[in-house]
């Protein structure tokens, strides 16, 4: 075993951490309706302190979304790392309209001119003038409505107010068209052990993309903290889960997903890794390209789940004997 090194963010040629952070769930709070769409109740001093000591553990890759916490999760990955810029390179999205008073979604809008005033806000948000990767966050368009999208892209690219972009997708007709412009670099989509994404890795191969992956812990179920009797506040998305998730239901976690989960748990807990360690280096040996970002609340989890990176990927024995125990994942989507 042995440390694994910074990846390539797809064809922009920045070097990052193999290890990112997603910021959704230090946002806190925030709806669509009386629909919850954030992860409950958050500290923001210790969001920062955790930040922080992810800098010193060597992460330099941070994702987040103007929605998050409607404007929030921004504002403080942009208090925290104020004084580091130059060392660190920032991952946001944009797509959805939200009321920052309310913390209410309202809508979607991808209009060149709401995508640069969204860039705009962003970057004030983030207390920085440029943005290293935007991130289109709306799961499908068709060619014609994203055609436009790409286009401004393109522009604010040229314009040094991007350096580069990419899709928050799982729709692979979506990620080919825009990996068809040179200021493409990355495709972000859902990855774990669980649950395979054969499709978009193979594109981010045939087009020399980042592969950034959301749910690397299968939105907190490869940590191992949950049981069937475990269940989830209101306030939490997996509590009263909308319709698109499949790890939680009913506000307690799904026995399939456990059942899948406890098959591969003494494989991922090998070598002395935890199972949340050993979830993401399924991640890194399934692919050269991929950098999972999962989410943090505490200090304690970004420790965790930097200490995977000192383990390196699993072997190829142990994902082998993942594959012949789970079999065919990979899922299949339709718009």
């Amino acid at each position: 075993m042995a440390r694994i090194h910074p990846r390539r963010l797809g064809r922009s040629g920045i070097r990052v951490s193999a290890m990112g952070l997603g910021t959704w769930a230090i946002g806190g709070p925030f709806w669509h309706g009386d629909q919850p769409l954030g992860w409950g109740r958050v500290d923001d001093e210790e969001s920062i302190r955790a930040i922080r000591r992810a800098l010193d553990l060597g992460i330099n890759f941070f994702d987040t979304a103007d929605v998050y916490g409607a404007g929030h999760s921004e504002r403080i990955l942009g208090e925290a790392l104020e004084g580091s810029r130059d060392e660190v390179v920032i991952a946001t999205k944009f797509g959805n309209v939200f009321n920052e008073e309310t913390r209410q979604v309202t809508g979607i809008d991808v209009s060149p001119e709401y995508v640069r005033k969204a860039c705009e806000a962003s970057m004030r948000r983030l207390k920085t003038d440029y943005i290293d990767l935007y991130q289109l966050h709306v799961w499908y368009l068709p060619e014609e409505k994203a055609e436009p999208v790409r286009e401004v892209l393109e522009e604010l690219r040229s314009n040094d107010f991007i350096k580069a972009y990419g899709w928050s997708t799982d729709v692979p007709e979506c990620a080919r068209f825009f990996a068809e412009k040179p200021g493409c670099t990355a495709l972000q989509h859902e990855l774990n052990v669980l649950v395979d994404a054969r499709d978009m890795l193979e594109l981010c191969d045939r087009f020399d993309l980042a592969s950034i992956n959301r749910t690397p812990l299968a939105m907190g179920l490869l940590t191992g903290k949950f049981t069937h009797d475990s269940r989830l506040p209101s306030d939490d998305v997996r509590g009263k889960e909308p319709e698109w998730m499949k790890y939680f239901k009913n506000g307690k976690p799904s026995p399939e997903w456990l059942r899948k989960l406890e098959s591969v748990r003494e494989i991922l807990t090998s070598d002395g890794r935890t199972l949340a360690q050993g979830a993401l280096a399924w991640i890194w040996a399934r692919s050269e390209r991929t950098i999972p970002i999962p989410g943090f609340k505490t200090v304690k989890q970004v420790e965790e789940n930097a200490g995977a990176m000192d383990f390196g990927p699993l072997s190829k024995d142990q994902m082998q004997q993942i594959d012949e125990i789970l079999g065919e994942r990979t899922p299949k989507y339709s718009p």
